[in-house]
């Protein structure tokens, strides 16, 4: 069978490759490059990515292809990113770009190729219908495939979605790949690890506003809400005596950032949430019947009858930054 893997460069997806290289199939590598803006800045590894995606599949013993998808990616994904963001949300464009460019504008080129399968090195699995969670529950990536529809998953294949991260590296170690011992990737894929407040400056403009508590005492001005996430606590520009200051809520007609003392405040605490964009793999469930969800947040792991969530895997830290707290998925 004739099966194109993305390749990034890293060991997931070259171990990937070498899995289906050994089963007998017909292999071909491809390395998708999304992003053009800084493409030769200190945070772009784009360059260096393919270099290790080029080094894998010669090790591997089959051809890679790089192609470019940075219209599409603009288009499709960061534009609604940027428009996420301008209306006060946190957005996670890794989703979008799975559904959109990974597993859509990658799986039509593979097809045009002569390919019958498309394959990745997501910690994930399917049976060709349904997307099932990966074996390893601290590597699964089923969360940022969730858009995904019947007619891709039934083209799609996760070779290392049965195996435990140690394993994957073991494999790629006996095999000598080159990038065995690489470091994951943790920035979002077209930002990487830069500055983000810097980044989204190039994109949005700064509306600064006043920065108040729920009684509405003026404590300061911020530079824009669309520069701040409900739960961050760094970044914000406040200090003094008492506990940290955290983003609570934004008022956006009001152009107000409203901050709370404690990271144990009623306002930063929920017991519901709203989930919208469901994608339904197999159709909409009955009315009234009950499904579980996955939810990924951070939690400030104090006992409480409730935990502090946003729509951020690093908002404690702040925008885009990585913080050492505990982030369940």
């Amino acid at each position: 069978m004739k099966i194109v893997v993305g390749m990034s460069g890293g060991v997931d997806s070259s171990v990937a490759a070498l899995l289906l290289k050994r089963a007998g199939h017909d292999v071909v590598g491809l390395f998708m490059k999304n992003w053009e803006d800084d493409d030769d800045d200190e945070y772009c590894s784009t360059r260096e990515d393919l270099i290790d995606a080029a080094a894998a599949a010669d090790r591997i013993g089959i051809e890679l292809e790089a192609v470019n998808f940075s219209a599409e990616y603009k288009d499709r994904v960061f534009a609604e990113f940027l428009r996420e963001y301008a209306a006060g949300r946190t957005p996670n464009p890794d989703v979008l770009c799975n559904a959109e460019i990974k597993f859509k504008a990658f799986l039509d080129h593979a097809m045009r190729l002569g390919a019958e399968k498309i394959a990745t090195g997501h910690y994930a699995r399917t049976d060709g219908a349904l997307l099932l969670k990966g074996k390893d529950a601290h590597k699964d990536q089923s969360y940022f495939l969730h858009r995904l529809n019947q007619a891709q998953l039934s083209r799609v294949m996760f070779p290392i979605g049965e195996m435990k991260k140690p394993e994957v590296r073991r494999i790629a170690l006996e095999a000598g790949l080159p990038n065995h011992a690489k470091k994951d990737s943790t920035g979002i894929c077209f930002i990487g690890e830069r500055p983000f407040r810097e980044f989204l400056n190039r994109y949005l403009p700064k509306t600064p506003g006043p920065m108040v508590t729920p009684e509405g005492r003026r404590v300061g001005e911020h530079i824009g809400l669309a520069f701040y996430t409900i739960g961050q606590r760094k970044g914000i520009g406040l200090g003094g005596a008492g506990d940290p200051w955290y983003v609570a809520q934004k008022r956006m007609g009001a152009n107000e950032l409203v901050v709370v003392q404690g990271h144990d405040h009623p306002l930063l605490m929920r017991s519901s949430l709203q989930g919208l964009g469901a994608s339904w793999v197999l159709g909409a469930p009955v009315p009234g019947s009950t499904r579980t969800a996955k939810t990924r947040s951070c939690v400030a792991w104090k006992a409480s009858s409730s935990a502090r969530t946003s729509s951020s895997p690093a908002n404690r830290g702040g925008i885009g930054t990585s913080s050492s707290h505990t982030c369940a998925r």
